[in-house]
C-alpha cells in the first residue's frame, strides 16, 4: 500500500498502521439484523460512531470479505448494542467467522424487529440510510429510529485487547 505525503510516495506497512490505529481506544458493539433467509445475526464491531444529531445518524463499517456483507449492506433495519465490560465473552463469540447466528438467550426483539442485546449499555434501532465504499470496508450509515441506554461500565478495546477504564 502506498500513500502520498507532501508530494512524496511512501510505502506503508499495514501491520504498523494497524498497530498505530490500535492506540485509539474504542467501545465494542454488536451490530444485529434479522435476515429473512438466515434469521437473526450479530457481528462484533468497534467501528461505531455518531455522525449527526439532526437527523440522528450513526455509522459503522464492515469488512468487504465478511460472510454477511450482503445481508448488512442490503438490510432495511439493523441494531447496534453497546457492550458492557462483563460482556467480553459475547464480543469474542460474535467476532468469530461463522459464529454470527444470534443466540436467543442473548437477545430480545428491538423496536424495528432487529435483535437487541439483553443488558447492553445502549441500543440503537436503525434504518439503513446509506452505504459507502471505504477501501476494504463498506461504511453503513443508519438513521436512528429509537434508542435506550443505562449507566454502566463499557467494554473497551485498546492495543489489540480488552481494557478497563480504571
Amino acid at each position: 500500500m502506498a500513500s502520498i505525503a507532501e508530494g512524496v510516495l511512501m510505502t506503508m506497512n499495514t501491520g504498523d498502521f494497524r498497530q498505530a490505529l490500535g492506540q485509539f481506544a474504542t467501545g465494542v458493539c454488536l451490530v444485529t439484523v434479522d435476515d429473512p433467509e438466515l434469521g437473526p445475526l450479530a457481528t462484533t464491531v468497534n467501528s461505531f460512531s455518531s455522525v449527526s444529531l439532526d437527523p440522528p445518524l450513526v455509522l459503522w463499517s464492515i469488512q468487504s470479505t465478511s460472510d454477511h456483507l450482503g445481508v448488512y449492506t442490503g438490510c432495511v433495519h439493523f441494531g447496534i448494542s453497546v457492550l458492557t465490560a462483563d460482556q467480553a465473552a459475547l464480543s469474542g463469540h460474535y467476532a468469530e467467522r461463522g459464529g454470527h447466528n444470534a443466540l436467543s438467550e442473548h437477545f430480545i426483539t428491538g423496536s424495528a424487529g432487529e435483535p437487541k442485546l439483553i443488558d447492553a449499555l445502549a441500543h440503537f434501532s436503525c434504518a439503513t440510510h446509506a452505504v459507502h465504499p471505504g477501501g476494504d470496508h463498506q461504511i453503513i450509515v443508519g438513521e436512528v429510529l429509537g434508542f435506550e441506554s443505562v449507566e454502566g461500565t463499557p467494554l473497551v478495546f485498546y492495543g489489540g485487547g480488552y481494557r478497563s477504564l480504571a
